[in-house]
């Protein structure tokens, strides 16, 4: 059953009644004592594919991994038949793992796309500021592509990569995983039937977490913005996209406020060191010790390409810690990336919507608040509530989902039926929506360097 027909039915009002109360189901069970399939959101266009869509891999780290794990959850949908990495290790396991000939095995992307064309669609997971030129060069082969996000990380390289797909009359999937999760799609769902109303105002909060924060924004690889994306665009295109996507309408103007207080040298506390290695007198306190995160909680260790011997893992890590930035003092970074952000966007319909980025939290998980004209809404990624002005009667959902809300493979899913039917409109964004997302981001930069108040035009 699709959602449409789901709501059709009326049997949303039963299912927020089967979770009230904040009772936490998992989505098999409240689909279950529903009587409906185990995914509420599948779009009744899909179909089996005649074979699965084979896919040239370019980037195979933490989220290229993510992306090619459902290709060994599902064979029948999606076979990786290349593999494109600088780091020969990484390489070479992914390859293992998927069965990869060696002559499909490439140390760059320019490599592998030089070939002639093997594989039906691309997916590139590289870091930022290399996506535009294989995604370029992938389109002009002829393959479809499926694009980690940001889209490019400047204005200019969006806009080509928009223009090249547009002329190549390829698909282009972005990876807004977020539209794809249980929680935002319910929000969606109630927000186009008119449950509370017209909309408003939005009020959204992403939480970055504290560590988090110092893991990725202040020593990890997106500290600086010139050598990979703003913040704003590395962390936060998906929540300009999913604010764009609830209200249903173009962006027309961004203001943003924010700026680096924290992570900079003039708050390193007395006895510090250059590293958290170096015997540090404030590490046994610190709440950003690397120490702390990385060799005793052994938290976010996919930065680190460890032995497969877990004996040998400590020793690993504490001289990974001595030469690797993932070891240096946070207060001692040459990080630039703000911890704080505060946006607001008008759009075209009126609508209005105020954004926070925040690093200095506890928890993570995105907060969201939907103004209507009768009736509003409040939820924080596992539950929401639902009040209506009319009865005021209360409606609460509720679902235990990962860190993306379960929307990774969702998305991967919808990417290949587009793909293998050859239909775009299979995707949730289109090309054009996902660049507005962007250009709303670059805009929020702008804003914030400049103090303007920015127009935002596709």
């Amino acid at each position: 059953m699709s959602l449409r027909q789901f709501l059709s039915t009326r049997a949303l009002v039963r299912a927020m009644t089967a979770v009230k109360n904040g009772a936490a189901l998992s989505w098999a069970e409240a689909a279950r004592q529903l009587g409906l399939g185990s995914d509420l959101y599948a779009d009744a266009r899909h179909r089996e594919l005649a074979q699965p869509v084979r896919v040239l891999l370019i980037g195979a780290g933490h989220r290229g991994g993510i992306y090619a794990q459902y290709a060994i959850e599902s064979p029948r949908e999606m076979r990786i038949v290349g593999v494109a990495e600088p780091q020969r290790r990484r390489l070479e396991d992914m390859a293992s793992a998927h069965g990869v000939a060696a002559e499909r095995q490439f140390a760059g992307w320019e490599q592998a796309l030089a070939q002639p064309k093997f594989a039906d669609a691309v997916i590139i997971a590289t870091p930022d500021r290399l996506h535009t030129a294989p995604c370029l060069a992938a389109l002009a082969r002829g393959y479809d592509v499926l694009l980690e996000k940001p889209i490019a990380p400047t204005e200019p390289e969006c806009r080509q990569i928009l223009a090249a797909a547009r002329a190549s009359g390829r698909i282009v999937g972005v990876c807004h995983v977020l539209r794809y999760t249980p929680y935002f799609r319910e929000l969606k769902a109630l927000v186009d039937g008119g449950a509370i109303g017209q909309v408003i105002s939005v009020q959204h909060l992403e939480p970055i977490e504290y560590t988090h924060m110092s893991h990725s924004y202040v020593r990890g690889q997106w500290r600086k913005s010139h050598a990979s994306t703003p913040i704003i665009l590395a962390k936060s295109c998906h929540d300009t996209d999913i604010i764009r996507w609830l209200v249903g309408d173009h962006a027309d103007n961004v203001h943003c406020f924010g700026n680096l207080k924290w992570f900079t040298q003039v708050n390193a506390p007395p006895g510090s060191t250059e590293r958290c290695t170096d015997g540090c007198a404030a590490e046994p306190h610190c709440p950003y010790s690397a120490l702390q995160i990385y060799w005793r909680d052994r938290k976010r260790l996919y930065v680190f390409d460890l032995p497969e011997d877990r004996r040998l893992w400590s020793d690993f890590i504490l001289q990974s810690l001595r030469d690797t930035d993932y070891g240096r003092c946070v207060y001692r970074m040459d990080n630039d990336q703000p911890d704080h952000l505060t946006v607001n966007i008008l759009f075209r319909n009126g609508v209005t919507a105020g954004f926070s980025m925040e690093a200095h939290v506890s928890y993570e998980g995105r907060r969201t608040r939907i103004m209507g004209s009768m009736g509003d809404i409040v939820g924080n990624m596992e539950s929401f509530t639902l009040t209506s002005f009319r009865s005021g009667q209360r409606k609460t959902w509720s679902l235990k989902t990962d860190a993306h809300g379960g929307g990774d493979h969702r998305m991967l899913k919808d990417w290949l039926q587009a793909v293998g039917q050859q239909d775009r409109t299979l995707l949730s964004s289109s090309i054009e929506d996902s660049a507005e997302s962007h250009l709303m981001a670059y805009a929020a930069e702008r804003s914030r360097i400049g103090k303007t108040i920015e127009d935002v035009r596709l």
